[in-house]
């Protein structure tokens, strides 16, 4: 008989990963190839970003990935001074929220952005991002 091998794909996501294994490992293959996913729900539609394995609308667990693509809208951002564990070496940096429609993608501006050319309401995308230390994220782009 077998050994089931535990998944930890998850670890790669991020500088610090607080959990190895989630329902939504998949995310990080896509990161590698490239893309950005969210997902959705095949019995009601809905979407999530994050990934989720189920529908918090219609608690289906029949989801599917679809890529995060085209331009998104600044709906907010900040710099941030301080840090949460982990994160201490990367501040300042800025955060932000982007707007796709039926869907919100919370992240990172790319550092190489000049904050003063950053303005609400302008269009950007979400890309992979490959950190030093071999992890993976994803950061804004102007569009």
């Amino acid at each position: 008989m077998s050994e089931k091998k535990e998944d930890v794909r998850f670890g790669k996501f991020g500088t610090v990963s607080f959990t190895k294994t989630t329902r939504v490992n998949d995310f990080i293959d896509h990161l590698e190839g490239g893309k950005v996913m969210h997902t959705v729900c095949k019995g009601c539609g809905a979407k999530f970003f994050p990934p989720r394995a189920d529908c918090a609308a219609c608690l289906s667990s029949d989801m599917e990935w679809r890529e995060v693509s085209g331009a998104g809208k600044l709906v907010s951002y900040s710099q941030l001074q301080y840090a949460p564990v982990g994160f201490e070496k990367d501040v300042p940096y800025s955060i932000a929220m982007l707007d796709y429609g039926d869907y919100q993608v919370f992240g990172r501006l790319d550092n190489a952005l000049d904050l003063s050319e950053v303005k609400i309401g302008m269009a950007m995308t979400t890309v992979v991002n490959h950190l030093a230390n071999g992890q993976l994220n994803y950061i804004f782009k102007k569009a």
